[in-house]
């Protein structure tokens, strides 16, 4: 009989919110676009994403697999580079960048 793994709920990482942090910054997250498909992958999966490479400095294609793919998360960085609009998401969360 095979040994199953329990499915455990990953180890945080540093850069990820809390969720304080993430109801203060969730209203200006965009969510997908209507008329296209639904969404995979959570926003706020996605922005914990953004905020691992902002802290390590790894590139995107080296995100760890346990985030939504990097191509997906590039997207939602350039987006937000683009509007420009925005404040730093730790900045809107009270803490320095």
């Amino acid at each position: 009989m095979a040994a199953r793994r329990k499915r455990r709920k990953p180890r945080p990482y540093p850069s990820d919110l809390t969720d304080a942090q993430w109801a203060l910054i969730a209203p200006m997250v965009p969510a997908a676009l209507p008329g296209g498909r639904p969404a995979v992958h959570d926003r706020r999966r996605i922005v914990e994403a953004i905020l691992y490479v902002n802290r390590t400095g790894c590139s995107w294609r080296q995100l760890p697999h346990d985030f939504p793919p990097w191509q997906t998360v590039f997207g939602y960085f350039q987006m937000e580079r683009v509007r420009g609009d925005r404040p730093h998401p730790r900045r809107a969360a009270g803490e320095a960048p």
